[in-house]
């Protein structure tokens, strides 16, 4: 699921006052400003007072949250049926072992946030997600094309051991300089890569 407008469900927790912005300026007002009562995006408070609105309905009603892993959230009901939603900024996903539960989570949310159900979780967060009979299927097929079509190493043969035989760095050799801003954000991708593969939504407090 899919909140609208996230960021303005947020309360300010400390004064913050804005510029009249065009096209609603008060005539004869001009030099005075407008106090906020709710976030706006741009906002730096924005993010953290989302997440300590929806935490809050969370834990209001029933959820308990992952002490190690607070975008993580469970429910169980009282015959030990179990619900999981996770968190990413605006988006939510779950899963779990009763219907009822979904649809009535689903119910709630919708009276609570403006939000759209997406249905079937296919694609999140550069992870492709492949659900059938047999189970659910992860995948980054996709991220890692894009990765070697960025770097110009989709053409390239491969080999067994990807370095340079025989070899020698020195910091003073006369070879061109490594643009330094595109290594980082090479690593940064393989980083997310990797950690997509290492990490699951497990961790001692779910079981």
């Amino acid at each position: 699921m899919d909140v609208k407008s996230a960021f303005l469900n947020g309360t300010l927790k400390e004064e913050v006052y804005v510029k009249q912005p065009l096209g609603y300026v008060v005539e004869g007002q001009e030099n005075k400003v407008l106090k906020l009562k709710k976030t706006l995006y741009g906002l730096k408070q924005a993010p953290r007072a989302w997440y300590a609105c929806i935490d809050e309905y969370f834990q209001k009603n029933g959820f308990s949250r992952c002490p190690y892993e607070h975008a993580l959230y469970a429910k169980e009901n009282k015959d030990g049926e179990i619900m999981y939603v996770c968190l990413y900024v605006d988006d939510l996903i779950f899963t779990g072992s009763n219907l009822r539960m979904f649809e009535e989570f689903k119910e709630r949310m919708i009276e609570k946030f403006e939000m759209t159900d997406l249905g079937l979780m296919s694609y999140y967060l550069g992870i492709e997600v492949k659900q059938s009979e047999e189970g659910i299927f992860l995948s980054q097929k996709n991220y890692a094309e894009a990765i070697l079509k960025e770097f110009k190493m989709d053409r390239i043969n491969l080999v067994a051991t990807p370095v340079e035989y025989g070899i020698r760095y020195s910091k003073f050799d006369n070879t061109k300089k490594v643009n330094p801003t595109l290594f980082r954000r090479l690593v940064g991708r393989l980083r997310f890569f990797n950690l997509y593969k290492a990490r699951y939504f497990v961790c001692s407090w779910c079981h």
